[in-house]
This record gives structure tokens, C-alpha cells and sequence, in this order.
């Protein structure tokens, strides 16, 4: 990090030196716009920032995470620098967290004050030093919504519901509400307009790319050096890392992508990646973007409706709604005896719940083997490559497949966090352990979201290609009746998901036989690390 540590030596205030208020910076709040660094001139601030090894080592993260955040970090220091605050960049030694530097910089400069942190695992590991007084901590200026907002919203205990938190914080705030107290539009979802599948027109916009100096080749150097294992493709230029860069994302978004998000949000394509998703996630979870003025934007762009709502339900909705219920239940880890664990938490770095039993391990199509189904080759492929893939591919492919195998919730989760670039614990665990999997039962959602082949062939052009045809062999169709049958007693009673507990109750005995006997030749050929055939697959079910 020569080039670095140079040009911060270069940028050091001439008066740096006693007299500063301190504050520790976390790699996820790099923005002087919020907390105690936005209330100081930036002669009277310094900030001290932790580089860790063993952060980045803990779990195989994808190599444009690892890019992401270092570069970020070290571009933000520089932009503080040359603000005039006074910046003490450490590296903490091998082995070791946070806390120990943190510790000796308290030491010497006294307490540092910084805001929470998002990310459970962060709080708990600076917890030994808010008690001891060398951090003092104040409260997360980046959330648009209160510990009250989601009580008086969905309520104090499970299950909580999104759309009610939704529902309040929209009246509260008067986001996209007209002067009369009605919403814009004349609805508060416009979830239901939002399903179209992408017919090739209009064109996608083209993903911005980036020229970088040399913090991001140190950088670069680094990963290739230190965390070649990881998985990834190493795309500097695909990485925003400079507040500029994060400026041009946001316009780019605002002009190319808003007009057509809405309609085509839910819509997955093997020819384009992105659509018209806008890719600021991992900027508003690094704070490089502030969901405010995010949020406030969208409300007043010329777009449509649709869109526009679509994406504020996105952030002041869920995104809020998911840091929340992770609170509230401490990371998963205070849930309701009903919903059972896969196997003792103390062998586990995140809880492990699992409402329905699942339990089977990760396929190895999740980490690149060839399944035979294009959907997740496709979708899983992207993940692995960029470190990206929008929401309904991780939902509606990922996660469903996932899902319909009976695969752990924790073990899935711990994929996406390790290969997504905007993954942390707050986000990824609702996202996956929640919504994807079903893995916390109904606290957070009302029923499991899977899907057949036909919903995958509406949506997306994945099945065209693919040697399975969607209506006739596509064995998802049959993973999907199996699973049902499977979970049948621990769904009954389930409203969301009467209507295919009924169909299942008409099917024909031979057919749900064949159905479990599908399920697990599936199972079995991807557990295996072999590839799925139609023939296969068919001779499965004539047995």
C-alpha cells in the first residue's frame, strides 16, 4: 500500500495534531454527510480507520467484495484527507479484529467516538470496547426509519409483515403521499403492474465502468496476492471507488434505468445481466450513496409510478424492514422454540435456523459445476463471475432451488454472503435465512416463495436454451409438488399456500410418487456434482 500511505502522508493537514474529536469510521460508513463527522468542521476532525486481514479471511469472499471495500475505504480516507481532517489509517496485525488496534488508538488519542455499526458481527466484536469507555457510540444516522417506526408499524414480536411497516413509514414520512393524505397513484403497491417479462425492447442501458490510479492496482495486487482462492473474476473497472464514481452511478441510474425499472423489475434475462436494475446496493450499504437522498430523488423524478414506487418500497421498505427484524431477533438467534435449528449454534458463526428441517448440503452447481439446468448455471455463473445478479435471480432461481432441495438455510446464506458484493449480516441473513428459504417460518414472511419451471419460463428467456423443456421435462415443476408434499403438515393452515396444498390433495398418487422420485434423483445427481438429463430425469420417474 505504498502509493497509498504516501499520498495520505502527502494530504495531512498542516495543523494536525492535539485538539481533534476522534471518531472511528467502519468500512461500511464512508460518507462525512452522517453522524459525528458530518457535525464537525474538518479542522477540528480526525478519524481513525482499520484495514483487517482476518475480516477478509473469515469467509471466502468474492474477490470485487474484497475490491469494493478496501478500495473504497482507502479512496475515502484520501477524500477526508484532502477535506483537511486527520486521518490515522491502521492495518491490524495477524490474527488480529477490530478491537485491538481500535484499543491502542483510544490509548493514545483517547475515547474515539463512532456510530453503530450495522453489521451485528462488527458491534459484537467493539462491544469489550464500548464498555470499557474507549468507544462511545452513537446512534446510525443512515437509516431512514426508528426502532418506534417498525413497533408501531408491524408490531413488537413476530410475525412482523413488511407491507404494514411500509404502509406506516409512507404516512409517516409523506413520501409519495399527496397533500391529502392519500398515496400517489392512488395505491401503496404497484407491486402487481411490476411483473412483465423483458421482451428485448426497450434496450438495456449499459453498466458503467470505472478508470482507476494506483490505490485501486495496490489494491488489486493485494487480493491477487492474498486471496487468489477466493472465488471471483478480479473486474477493477466494474467497481465504483471514488465519491465521483458513486455520483456518476446515481445518474446513470436516475437517467437510463428509472423509466423501465418498474415494469421489468422482476424480469431475468441470459442476454443481459442487469436490465434495468440500477446496482447502487453496494453503495448505500457502504454509505458511498445516502438512502435519503436516494429516496428523495426517486420521489421527485418525471417517471412513472410504477417505477418510482417500485424502487422506494425497495429502501424504505424492505431494506429497512429486514435491518430491523435482524435486530429484533438478534441476528436469528431469538426466535420462537417452534422454529427449530440445524444443528447446535455454537458450531456455527451465524444462527441456523430451520423452520421446515432442511438440511442437505450446498450442490456444487453453487460454486460452478454444471447442473444441467440453465437457470442456475446461468444465474449462479454471474454470481461467481461479478459478484452480482439482481433480485429475482436470487430470489426466484438461487434461493428456490435451494429451497425446493432442502438445502440448509445457513449453509445457502453463507454462499450468498460470501459471493454477493453487497452481502452483510443485517441484509443477507433476512434476504436468505427469511424470505429465500422459509428458514425462520412466518416471522418475517407469510409463506415459502418458490415456483415451478413456469413461472422461470414466464419471467426470464433462461428456458429457450436449456435442454430441459419447461412444460413437458423440466424437473423444477416436479422438485416443486415434491417439496410441498414433503412440508405438507407444516404448512396446513398456511392461507398463502391453500390453493397448491389443494391441487396437491387432487394429484394422482402416481404422479406425487413420481414427483418424490424425481426429487431425489435431482438431489442426488447434484449432491453427486453430475449433471441433470432429460433422460435421466425421465427414467427417474417412469420407475
Amino acid at each position: 500500500m505504498r502509493a497509498f500511505l504516501e499520498q495520505l502522508a502527502a494530504a495531512k493537514p498542516a495543523d494536525a495534531g492535539p485538539g481533534r474529536t476522534w471518531v472511528f469510521i467502519p468500512y461500511d460508513q464512508l460518507s462525512h454527510r452522517i453522524g459525528p463527522l458530518a457535525a464537525l468542521k474538518p479542522s477540528e476532525a480526525g478519524i481513525v480507520m482499520v484495514e483487517c486481514p482476518a475480516k477478509a479471511s473469515r469467509r471466502p469472499y468474492h474477490k470485487q467484495k474484497l475490491f469494493l471495500v478496501l478500495a473504497n475505504q482507502r479512496r475515502f480516507a484520501l477524500e477526508q484527507a484532502g477535506r483537511g481532517v486527520e486521518v490515522r489509517y491502521m492495518v491490524a496485525g495477524k490474527g488480529e479484529g477490530y478491537a485491538e488496534p481500535l484499543r491502542a488508538a483510544a490509548a493514545e488519542l483517547g475515547p474515539l467516538l463512532h456510530m453503530e455499526p450495522a453489521e451485528r458481527e462488527l458491534r459484537a466484536e467493539l462491544e469489550a470496547l464500548v464498555v470499557d469507555g474507549l468507544l462511545e457510540t452513537r446512534p446510525h444516522e443512515g437509516w431512514l426509519t426508528t426502532a418506534e417506526d417498525f413497533i408501531k408499524g408491524t408490531g413488537a414480536e413476530a410475525p412482523w409483515r413488511m407491507d404494514r411497516f411500509y404502509r406506516h413509514v409512507r404516512k409517516r414520512t409523506g413520501i409519495l403521499m399527496d397533500g391529502a393524505g392519500k398515496y400517489e397513484g392512488g395505491k401503496a403497491s404497484f407491486d402487481g403492474e411490476n411483473r412483465l417479462p423483458w421482451p428485448g425492447d426497450p434496450p438495456a442501458p449499459e453498466v458503467p465502468r470505472f478508470r482507476h490510479g494506483d490505490i485501486e492496482r495496490e489494491v488489486a495486487e493485494l487480493i491477487e496476492a492474498h486471496y487468489a482462492d477466493h472465488p471471483g473474476v478480479l473486474d477493477p473497472g466494474a467497481i465504483p471507488t471514488r465519491a465521483a464514481h458513486s455520483k456518476k452511478v446515481w445518474e446513470w441510474a436516475r437517467e437510463e434505468c428509472m423509466d423501465s425499472f418498474g415494469p421489468y423489475e422482476d424480469a431475468m434475462s441470459r442476454e443481459e445481466d442487469n436490465l434495468f436494475h440500477t446496482r447502487i446496493s453496494p453503495l448505500l450499504h457502504l454509505h458511498r450513496l445516502l438512502p435519503r437522498e436516494v429516496v428523495d430523488d426517486v420521489a421527485s423524478l418525471d417517471a412513472p409510478i410504477a417505477s418510482r414506487e417500485g424502487f422506494i418500497r425497495q429502501i424504505l421498505g424492505w431494506r429497512e424492514f429486514v435491518r430491523h427484524v435482524h435486530r429484533a431477533t438478534d441476528g436469528f438467534r431469538d426466535l420462537p422454540d417452534s422454529v427449530r435449528l440445524e444443528r447446535p449454534p455454537a458450531e456455527l458463526r451465524g444462527a441456523a435456523p430451520s423452520a421446515l428441517g432442511a438440511s442437505r448440503s450446498l450442490p456444487e452447481a453453487y460454486w460452478g459445476q454444471t447442473s444441467g439446468l440453465d437457470c442456475l448455471d446461468v444465474s449462479a455463473g454471474r454470481v461467481l463471475r461479478d459478484g452480482y445478479g439482481h433480485h429475482i435471480e436470487r430470489l426466484m432461481v438461487l434461493a428456490n432451488l435451494g429451497t425446493l432441495l432442502d438445502v440448509s438455510p445457513r449453509e445457502l446464506t453463507d454462499w450468498f454472503w460470501a459471493c454477493y458484493v453487497d452481502a452483510y449480516d443485517w441484509v443477507v441473513e433476512p434476504n436468505v435465512l427469511g424470505m429465500g428459504t422459509f428458514g425462520v417460518g412466518e416471522a418475517m414472511t407469510t409463506k415459502p416463495y418458490i415456483s415451478g419451471a413456469a413461472y422461470i419460463d414466464r419471467m426470464s428467456d433462461f428456458c429457450g436454451g436449456c435442454a430441459f423443456h419447461p412444460k413437458k421435462t423440466c424437473p423444477i415443476t416436479r422438485l416443486y409438488w415434491a417439496y410441498f408434499q414433503r412440508h405438507a403438515g407444516s404448512l396446513e393452515g398456511n392461507q398463502r399456500v391453500s390453493m397448491p396444498l389443494r391441487s396437491l390433495a387432487k394429484r394422482a398418487p402416481e404422479k406425487r410418487a413420481a414427483d418424490q422420485r424425481i426429487f431425489e434423483h435431482v438431489r442426488g445427481v447434484l449432491e453427486a456434482g453430475e449433471r441433470l438429463t432429460p433422460e435421466g430425469v425421465a427414467a427417474a420417474g417412469d420407475e
